[in-house]
C-alpha cells in the first residue's frame, strides 16, 4: 500500500512539474507581413492609422505582435513578398493592387489582407465580395458613384465647365472602368469627356495640350500609381500652365501642390485592415470574411493651386472640406 502511496506521489509531482513547465512556455507572438511600393516615409498617416487599428484591439507592436516591414518599388515587390513567405508570418497585408498580386503569385495559403483593392473580383483575387472563397480578403475602394461625385464638384467649383478631360493609364487599368462610374454623371450634368492615356511623362504634357485643344474646362485625374506618383510634383506645375481645374486620385496629390482630392479615406482602410488581421488570428479564414467597401470619403483643397490658375472656390464648396491648405 505504502509504495502505491509513493508510487502515485510521484506520478503527482511529475504531472505538477510538466504543467508548470507548460505554463511558463511563453505564448507565440503573432507576426504580420506589410508590403509597401511607397516608402513607409511616404504614408505616415497610413501607418499610423494601421496602428491605432491594432492599439484598439489590444495589439502593441514588439510586445504582443509583431510587424515586418517591407517597401520597395514595383519590381522589388515580388521579391519582398517572397520573402515574408519565407519568414513564415501569419498574415501579409498588401497596400495596392500590384502588392496584392505578387503576395499572390508568393503564396496561396497565408492569409493576404488587401488594405485597399479598386476592383478584388475583376482583379482575381476574390470570387465575389461577399464569399472571397481563397486567401484573400480585406478592403475595397470600389466606390461606383466616386467619378461622378467628383466631377459633380469640379462643376460646383465652375458652373460653366461643359467638357471635362479624364486622364487615363489603360495599361494598367480598363479605362472603361473609369468611364462607367462617370458617364452617368456626365449625362446628367451636361458635360462632354474626352479621355486622354498616360503612360509616361511625356504623356502627361501631350495629355494637357490635348485637354486644352479639346477645350476641356477642367481635368480628373485618374492616371495610375506606378506612372503618376514619381511625377506627382511635376503635373501640378503643368496644371497651373494650362490653368485647368484638376480633382486628384490621392490626398498627397493635393499636398504635392495639386487643386483637389475627393476620394476614399486610405488611413480610414488601414485602421479596419487590422480587424481583418485580428480576426484571422483568432482563427477565421480569408474565404469567409467578406471583402467590405469604402465606408469614409475625404474633400481636400489647395487654396494656393486655386490661386495660381486665378480660381476661386464658392465658400459653399470650401466650407464642405475636410482639410484646406492655405
Amino acid at each position: 500500500m505504502k509504495k502505491q502511496i509513493v508510487v502515485l506521489s510521484l506520478y503527482a509531482m511529475l504531472f505538477a512539474l510538466c504543467y508548470s513547465a507548460s505554463a511558463q512556455q511563453p505564448a507565440k507572438i503573432p507576426r504580420i507581413g506589410w508590403l509597401s511600393n511607397l516608402r513607409f516615409s511616404e504614408i505616415p498617416n497610413r501607418v499610423e492609422a494601421f496602428r491605432q487599428g491594432l492599439r484598439e484591439l489590444g495589439y502593441v507592436e514588439g510586445k504582443n505582435i509583431v510587424i515586418e516591414w517591407r517597401e520597395g518599388n514595383n519590381d522589388q515587390v515580388p521579391a519582398l513578398a517572397a520573402e515574408l513567405v519565407r519568414l513564415k508570418v501569419d498574415v501579409i497585408i498588401s497596400g495596392a493592387l500590384s502588392l496584392t498580386r505578387a503576395a499572390k503569385v508568393a503564396t496561396s495559403t497565408i492569409p493576404i489582407v488587401m488594405a485597399q483593392d479598386p476592383d478584388p473580383v475583376g482583379n482575381g483575387f476574390v470570387a465575389s465580395l461577399a464569399y472571397p472563397g481563397g486567401n484573400i480578403t480585406g478592403l475595397s475602394t470600389l466606390a461606383p458613384e466616386l467619378n461622378g461625385k467628383k466631377l459633380e464638384i469640379l462643376k460646383e467649383v465652375n458652373p460653366r465647365i461643359s467638357r471635362v478631360a479624364v486622364f487615363v493609364t489603360s495599361s494598367v487599368r480598363d479605362p472603361a472602368l473609369v468611364s462607367k462610374e462617370v458617364e452617368i454623371a456626365a449625362q446628367a450634368l451636361k458635360v462632354k469627356l474626352q479621355y486622354l492615356d498616360v503612360l509616361t511623362l511625356a504623356d502627361f504634357e501631350t495629355a494637357f495640350r490635348d485637354a486644352i485643344k479639346g477645350r476641356a474646362e477642367g481635368v480628373l485625374m485618374e492616371v495610375a500609381g506606378p506612372v503618376y506618383i514619381p511625377h506627382r510634383k511635376k503635373t501640378p506645375e503643368l496644371a497651373a500652365k494650362s490653368r485647368l481645374p484638376v480633382m486628384y486620385r490621392r490626398p498627397q496629390d493635393v499636398e504635392a501642390g495639386g487643386l483637389m482630392f475627393y476620394g476614399v479615406s486610405l488611413s480610414d482602410l488601414d485602421r479596419r485592415a487590422a480587424i481583418y488581421v485580428d480576426k484571422i488570428l483568432k482563427g477565421r479564414k480569408p474565404a469567409e470574411l467578406p471583402v467590405e467597401q469604402p465606408k469614409k470619403f475625404e474633400f481636400i483643397i489647395n487654396l494656393k493651386a486655386a490661386k495660381q490658375i486665378g480660381l476661386t472656390i464658392p465658400p459653399n464648396v470650401l466650407a464642405r472640406a475636410d482639410k484646406v491648405i492655405r
